[in-house]
């Protein structure tokens, strides 16, 4: 299972929104590079691998395997594997954070929540792919209908000081909501952590039906919005740790299990 020294290895993440590559070598990340995910996934995880392989000074050639992950992983041409969203998390986060036992990942269009042995199998998981309420497109469009900058949300979340609840449970319908709130004069501040508290609540009870384990976990694009992790913790009741990168972890997840595939090189 273990790769021979110096074998570099790639994990690809087509998500829904940014396709990611990382290159693995010798249990170390060598480079990193996104492509904005478009209608040819095939071409946009071509542009991440180049990016990262450019960044690294490497080729193409240099690399053993390559394996994708990701709502598209079917449909990469370079790719010699592809494992599950679910599975390269868990070989992920169990690497960088042996105690973890409940992984979230939640990213632009759907989010999971996965709980794992202590070598990284998979015990359960659930997914929410229906609504948009429990991913980052809810808060990005609320961010829009607020004119804040996306970076700008979670920090000001935090300076809320009175608890709105918000009704709508739909993206369509909160949208709506939120504009009321404006126009009732309700602080910027208040309204970000109702949606916050309302994306906190979806999340939560994803995780509740994978089963909630600690130490728990969240990955994914979100995980850098600090007003959602402080509603997600609220709503928990535990401590929720987040690793360095969080929107790699699929790809290093995918670049780790390439490593223990390169000695068999195109097995599932």
């Amino acid at each position: 299972m273990s790769m021979s020294m110096g074998t570099i290895t790639a994990g690809i993440d087509c998500g829904a929104r940014v396709t990611k590559a990382l290159l693995w070598q010798d249990g170390k990340v060598l480079a990193k590079g996104t492509a904005i995910t478009g209608f040819d996934q095939g071409k946009s995880a071509e542009q991440a691998l180049k990016q990262a392989l450019e960044q690294a000074g490497l080729s193409q050639d240099q690399i053993r395997h390559i394996t994708a992950t990701g709502i598209g992983r079917s449909i990469v041409p370079l790719a010699h594997s592809e494992v599950t969203e679910v599975t390269a998390d868990a070989k992920a986060v169990v690497s960088l954070i042996p105690e973890a036992r409940t992984i979230i990942d939640v990213g632009a269009e759907e989010g999971r929540a996965i709980r794992c042995e202590s070598d990284g199998r998979v015990k359960d998981f659930a997914v929410n792919e229906k609504c948009a309420a429990g991913a980052g497109t809810f808060v990005e469009t609320m961010a829009r209908t607020l004119e804040l900058k996306l970076e700008e949300i979670g920090p000001l979340s935090l300076k809320s000081k009175q608890a709105i609840p918000m009704n709508a449970q739909c993206a369509v319908f909160a949208e709506s909501e939120v504009v009321s709130l404006i126009h009732q004069g309700v602080a910027k501040e208040d309204i970000i952590r109702a949606v916050h508290e309302a994306m906190a609540d979806r999340v939560a009870a994803m995780v509740r039906r994978a089963g909630l384990e600690p130490v728990v976990v969240l990955v994914g694009g979100v995980a850098h919005d600090v007003g959602f992790l402080y509603a997600l913790q609220n709503e928990l009741g535990v401590e929720v740790k987040v690793p360095e990168n969080p929107e790699f972890i699929g790809a290093l997840g995918a670049a780790m299990i390439a490593a223990d595939r390169s000695t068999d090189r195109g097995a599932d």
